[in-house]
């Protein structure tokens, strides 16, 4: 006599569960830790809807109300989205953002998400497509994990404590590291913004001293591209922690040198003086030794 096996039907919900990354980047995604999994979704998920508001801005242009009406809702959008897909991963952590402020822990966790759910909103609002969502993982006052992610291009840079720093392309991983660029004659020097009369300052004083200046008007992709060895200094004066947690790291893992203007190393020493370099080990000193001096 034959023997019947029965088969156990599977829920589409177990399906969904089992389906295997299929893309390159799918793959790339799977293979990260944890924290940076959710941070990289969360932020790619977010950057779908910018991108239709960017391209709606576009068209948008000739009004002025009606496009700074417009990114305030984008920006705000882009936060909700943020914040509920970290919140259903995490729920235990706590929320620093641009537009909410601090959401605290119910439960007292030493682990909060910093978030920026569009650095470079001028930008954004002219149809410039130099623009990010930045989301940083801090514990206590330590940043472990760092998401900058353009999507526009879809450069995604990610960095976690003592793994390095990465860029992510539909082409797949680059690891970064800091240009090696000795000589201030060839440097790239970047500033936030020349409306800050300390940047001015600097400004003109380097400008003869450097190869050229840069202001690309988004301070995390700025960041970004000094830890991919493009910029070989950027200065910064008057910016928030969602403009500089994510980068902070990215920095450090890719073997830079990141400090206030008195050479203090810590975060929350450049929050407290709002005054940032990021650059190379080799060009530091010279820069710094010429910024006391002048």
């Amino acid at each position: 006599m034959p023997v019947i096996v029965e088969k156990k039907s599977i829920s589409p919900r177990a399906k969904a569960q089992k389906k295997r990354p299929e893309t390159r980047e799918e793959k790339m995604i799977a293979a990260l830790s944890p924290n940076l999994n959710i941070m990289v979704e969360a932020v790619r998920r977010a950057g779908h809807s910018l991108i239709r508001d960017f391209c709606e801005i576009s068209s948008l242009q000739v009004s002025l109300k009606g496009p700074g009406d417009f990114v305030s809702n984008a920006d705000l959008m882009a936060e909700k989205n943020l914040i509920a897909y970290l919140k259903e991963a995490r729920p235990d952590y706590a929320f620093i953002s641009e537009e909410c402020g601090e959401l605290k822990s119910e439960h007292h966790s030493r682990m909060k998400w910093v978030i920026d759910p569009i650095d470079g909103t001028t930008n954004f609002l002219h149809a410039i497509p130099v623009f990010a969502l930045s989301v940083a993982l801090m514990d206590g006052d330590e940043v472990i994990a760092g998401v900058i992610y353009n999507p526009v291009t879809n450069e995604l840079y990610y960095a976690e404590k003592g793994q390095g720093a990465f860029l992510m392309t539909p082409g797949g991983n680059r690891r970064l590291r800091v240009s090696g660029r000795a000589k201030m004659g060839y440097a790239l020097l970047g500033a936030n913004a020349f409306s800050d009369p300390r940047n001015r300052d600097i400004i003109a004083h380097f400008s003869e001293k450097v190869a050229s200046t840069r202001f690309n008007g988004c301070t995390t992709l700025s960041l970004a591209s000094v830890a991919a060895g493009q910029l070989d200094v950027y200065i910064a004066c008057h910016f928030k922690l969602w403009d500089a947690a994510a980068g902070y790291l990215l920095i450090k893992e890719a073997g830079g040198y990141i400090s206030d203007f008195n050479r203090k190393r810590g975060l929350w020493d450049m929050m407290e003086s709002q005054t940032l370099i990021a650059t190379n080990m080799s060009l530091k000193d010279s820069f710094l030794k010429d910024l006391e001096g002048k």
